[in-house]
């Protein structure tokens, strides 16, 4: 499972790599419910007949008919006053009064028209589109399969066969070798189940404790509402127990009669937890736990001792805890602690204690333990000190010891606190890199299943035997055609921001290239404390051998470097996070990374905030940008408490229904209020119809005033996918389509053609560093 105050934090972040996958880390409270073209013209001609009725402007085709003409949204009256103070939105219109239900016809017409433009302005672009596609389909092992995980008595697996979207999930008893592939049953197939719908993607997959069934939880439009399914493992018969509108969690009561999980409410907020008894109506479920403040989110997980249901409420900053033993599933949950503002804690589970998690009393959290019984904050005695130089960030118990993940200047760690008090790390031989517990499922085991992965080094799957101490690499991930790494440099830097902080930036590229003249991608997020890792991506060598430069700003609002870096860029200080993106930008410049006009900066979600607000500040700094899902109209969506996220939001961002000095502030950075007329790059601009997270309408109304405030000739496209959500297409396949696009829209934004750079050896002017 990701860890718990990653995750919590984020709004819903998403990570612009097709390569991702869903890393199944500990069983951690892992909060199930998120605790971010061309200058030139193209001769190509737009038709927007086919569209339906649309309230839009100017969307005939220019008169010398070599270029369409964009989409324009038609301005509408509407004007607010908040604390004094009148804001005029003439693109409120966009937002579909019925939301989450859109049906307005001018505004799908208008979503259309802009999904036309963008597709007849991509047009000349699709040969190589193509091209990238099949160059970064052809490093995906077609036959990807998981490194097999023992649960119970039965080793399970997921793997991809041939051109198929989705994974096949199998498993075989573990008291026998390995079977061939034909032998081994198959309990569910997502790629059969997908071929349906248009988008899909698989929540919680749960085996009961008797191995007899399998819950799991489908989402088929993006919405991020899950239907609940119980399928016989022994018959391969379906259940007729469904349950529609829950977050995707599920976690099987000891006996196997029944299963806990959470609903959610018209907001999107998971606010209740029900218990199911199989067999039973749905409607008579029993409701163990029901959260009255919108501002806090539940989400539910098991102690890997199988031996407690843990509830956890909470926002991004606060939270609570309930347990109740789940051989008792119809008993009352017990509070451990009860919520105080800004105490962060989370709980697991080993003999008669409780190890806890918490902040109360370094920020950076101190490992604590406490009786079962008596389980009170009074109780809890330190087992591992908070320190200024380490933050804890996760953990989770098992029959060998407490295996932390934390951090230490900005990179990733291992250790195992064995009971006697011992403390183990877990070795890794780069410098950069990320290192991750995964696939974790027995509670006795004497061997812990870990990820690793750098900028050039791909995915490895590794067990680390507690006996003997020593990693044992399971699997590499393969690259199809051939991967060298030692063909690449993979570097940490350290830029000095305006106000003297020292932030650090990852950096990777071909060896040997011109690195003064090649073009660069810098990506950046700084939001809810969840950290950009330093991660391989096998789509990245088609940028990579193109001559590109990538690098990771891991900027304030993150928490590469403690609880510290992710406060240094919320609230009244969330402009530390967009001055750093644009000093570490500056930086690398006078180091002799690329050149002006020459950078390609991305982000989404929350990054895609970022994005909008480093363009304000600095628009003739970037060449391009790509701004997936953007969060770009900040202050608007804080004002809207009826949206699903807004309460929650508020320790984020501030409050400026009730507080006027974070209604000045945040306005004064929210890159929707703060457009003007100025020269914009080229943008590309993504968003999804049905995207609980961030709502369509902010990426469509950013585009509509880009678009009538823009002083020069770039083009600046919208796509929205009318059937997904805040994470895009969701095949494996149609992702990495969107990766292509992306690529292929940037390299001739900076006029690059897709030629590669001439990999001419230069050297690099001099810097403080560290790298492979």
């Amino acid at each position: 499972m990701v860890n718990l105050k990653e995750q919590i934090r984020f709004r819903g972040i998403w990570l612009r790599q097709v390569d991702r996958q869903l890393i199944d880390g500990s069983r951690s409270r892992a909060r199930t419910l998120l605790r971010a073209f061309a200058t030139h013209r193209f001769k190509v001609f737009l038709s927007l007949a086919s569209v339906g009725p649309m309230a839009l402007q100017g969307c005939t085709q220019s008169e010398d008919l070599s270029m369409p003409t964009p989409p324009v949204a038609e301005k509408r009256h509407h004007l607010t006053t908040h604390h004094g103070i009148t804001i005029e939105d003439p693109y409120h219109w966009l937002k579909d009064q019925s939301y989450p239900k859109v049906d307005d016809e001018d505004v799908l017409g208008y979503l259309k028209a802009e999904n036309a433009y963008s597709e007849h302005m991509l047009a000349p672009l699709q040969d190589e589109i193509e091209t990238l596609f099949q160059e970064m389909k052809s490093r995906v092992d077609l036959r990807d399969e998981s490194v097999p995980a023992r649960q119970g008595s039965y080793f399970y697996q997921s793997r991809f066969d041939g051109e198929e979207q989705y994974r096949t999930h199998l498993r075989w008893p573990a008291d026998e070798p390995e079977p061939d592939d034909d032998k081994k049953s198959v309990i569910l197939d997502t790629a059969e189940l997908a071929k349906e719908f248009e988008y899909f993607r698989l929540g919680a997959f749960s085996v009961s404790p008797d191995e007899r069934l399998l819950a799991y939880a489908t989402d088929t439009d993006g919405s991020e509402r899950f239907t609940i399914v119980v399928k016989d493992l022994v018959s391969g018969e379906m259940l007729p127990d469904t349950i529609s509108q829950t977050i995707g969690s599920i976690e099987w009561s000891s006996d196997s009669k029944g299963f806990f999980y959470q609903l959610v409410d018209e907001n999107w907020r998971p606010d209740r937890v029900n218990y199911h008894v199989l067999g039973t109506e749905i409607a008579s479920d029993r409701k163990v736990f029901h959260e009255q403040d919108p501002s806090f989110f539940v989400s539910i997980d098991s102690s890997l001792s199988q031996s407690y249901l843990f509830i956890s409420p909470s926002t991004h900053v606060t939270s609570e805890v309930w347990f109740l033993p789940l051989d008792e599933p119809e008993t009352d949950p017990i509070l451990i602690e009860a919520r105080t503002a800004q105490h962060e804690y989370d709980v697991d589970h080993v003999g008669d204690s409780f190890y806890i998690l918490t902040n109360d009393t370094h920020k950076n959290f101190r490992l604590a333990k406490t009786p079962v019984d008596t389980p009170q904050r009074q109780n809890w005695e330190t087992v591992v000190a908070g320190s200024n130089a380490r933050y804890l960030v996760d953990h989770f118990c098992i029959s060998e010891g407490v295996v932390l993940s934390l951090r230490h200047r900005g990179v990733s760690k291992i250790e195992i606190l064995r009971y006697e008090g011992e403390i183990v790390d877990v070795p890794f031989d780069e410098p950069i890199y990320h290192a991750y517990t995964t696939d974790n499922r027995e509670f006795m085991a004497d061997r812990l299943r870990l990820g690793f992965t750098s900028l050039v080094t791909p995915e490895t799957t590794f067990d680390f035997d507690l006996g003997t101490r020593t990693l044992e690499a399971l699997k590499v991930r393969d690259v199809p055609g051939g991967y060298d790494p030692s063909e690449y440099v993979s570097t940490r830097h350290w830029v000095t921001a305006r106000d003297q902080t020292q932030v650090p930036v990852s950096v990777v590229h071909r060896r040997g290239i011109e690195l003064a003249e090649a073009p660069m991608y810098l990506y950046g997020y700084g939001a809810y404390g969840y950290a950009m890792e330093p991660r391989f991506s096998t789509s990245r060598l088609s940028l990579l051998d193109r001559g590109f430069i990538y690098a990771i700003a891991h900027i304030r609002g993150g928490n590469e470097l403690g609880y510290h870096w992710y406060e240094d860029g919320k609230l009244d200080k969330r402009k530390n996070t967009f001055n750093d993106f644009v000093d570490v930008a500056h930086g690398l410049l006078d180091m002799g990374y690329s050149k002006g006009g020459s950078i390609a900066i991305a982000g989404g979600s929350a990054g895609g905030e970022l994005m909008g607000a480093v363009i304000n500040q600095a628009p003739d700094l970037w060449g391009v940008a790509v701004l997936h899902v953007p969060f770009v109209d900040v202050l608007n969506t804080m004002l809207d408490e009826s949206l699903p996220l807004t309460p929650m939001e508020w320790p984020e961002w501030g409050n400026p229904i009730t507080d006027k000095e974070a209604f000045v502030y945040i306005r004064s950075y929210s890159p929707y209020d703060q457009l003007r007329p100025v020269e914009y790059p080229p943008m590309l601009v993504t968003a999804g119809l049905n995207d609980p997270r961030v709502t369509y309408w902010e990426p469509a109304k950013y585009v509509a005033k880009v678009r009538s405030l823009n002083q020069g000739d770039s083009a600046v496209l919208l796509r929205t996918e009318m059937g997904a959500g805040h994470g895009g297409r969701s095949g494996r396949f149609d992702s990495l389509r969107e990766v292509a696009e992306e690529f292929a829209f940037i390299n001739h934004a900076l006029e690059l053609d897709g030629k590669e750079i001439e990999t001419l050896h230069a050297s690099r002017k001099g810097a403080s560093s560290v790298g492979s």
